[in-house]
């Protein structure tokens, strides 16, 4: 049966007044820790099928873009074969014209959508929020395991990292310190926004992981963290780029719900919703002036 998003059928049928694609990537094959990342789609979803939809910061109603829900993408015979099937899936969604979204499943599913933006935007910045520096060449096997989820947008991109607090030494060599905003420098100030923002070019693609939020609010993720993003500081961050940068699609990874612990699954939820009401507020506000 088909889905729609915030459970708002007659906003969802009509494709071709839709602005935003959504697709599910339920993947979760190279996991190493916690499992159940291809169960975030539907906690995510049953999430904003009961929020409410009146956004009080941007004074809107961003469901009123439209969010096309597309078949999900189920391939799961490989991590190669993943890569290839979220590659090619996403290079036809930019060929639409619309902004794309994506909710996985666990960070490798970021791979082969992150080459099909480089692809058709070469100017690119790639903005990672995310606890780990996920900058392995390979891992256990493969290049497109979930610790390897930047590391060839590292090579073709503009990467801008928010938010890392945990990686293995041997990803510094990868790594461009001067466009990393560790966890423990950004926690208490508000400078390093405008200077991440600074260097970013006209179009960015943002990939959030779930887990660069502390764990007291995200604990349904794969690898939590101790000491990461609070909500309102992600927040702000989000909303001056979207301001400031033309934002083409984002895609957010590695909720792994827990039945007995519903709140992130919110936390989800609503980050999509606010990406939304960021990226759409300009429309947004003469939508609603015609009320």
């Amino acid at each position: 049966m088909r889905r729609y998003y915030a459970g708002i059928e007659e906003e969802a049928l009509d494709y071709n007044n839709c602005h935003v694609l959504l697709q599910s990537i339920p993947y979760d094959g190279t996991s190493t820790w916690g499992k159940g990342a291809d169960k975030g789609y539907e906690a995510f979803m049953n999430a904003s099928d009961n929020m409410e939809i009146y956004d009080i910061e941007t004074d809107t109603e961003p469901y009123k873009v439209g969010v096309y829900v597309l078949d999900p993408n189920t391939e799961k015979s490989s991590p190669e074969a993943m890569f290839l099937s979220t590659y090619h899936n996403a290079k036809e969604h930019l060929e639409t014209g619309k902004v794309v979204s994506y909710f996985g499943g666990e960070h490798s599913v970021s791979i082969g959508i992150i080459k099909a933006i480089y692809e058709k935007h070469p100017d690119i910045t790639i903005l990672q929020i995310d606890a780990h520096a996920d900058l392995r060449p390979e891992y256990l096997g493969t290049p497109y395991n979930h610790a390897c989820a930047v590391y060839d947008a590292s090579k073709h991109c503009n990467l801008i990292q928010v938010g890392i607090r945990s990686m293995d030494i041997h990803e510094k060599k990868h790594m461009n310190m001067n466009k990393v905003y560790f966890a423990e420098n950004i926690m208490d100030n508000d400078y390093w926004m405008e200077e991440a923002i600074s260097k970013m070019t006209g179009k960015v693609y943002i990939t959030f992981d779930l887990d660069a939020f502390d764990s007291s609010i995200m604990p349904s993720t794969g690898t939590p963290e101790p000491g990461g993003m609070k909500w309102y500081q992600t927040l702000e961050f989000l909303r001056k780029v979207f301001k400031r940068k033309e934002v083409v699609g984002w895609d957010i990874v590695e909720l792994a719900p827990n039945p007995e612990n519903p709140a992130p699954d919110f936390v989800a939820a609503k980050l999509y919703y606010k990406m939304l009401a960021y990226k759409f507020e300009k429309e947004l506000t003469l939508i609603d002036d015609d009320f």
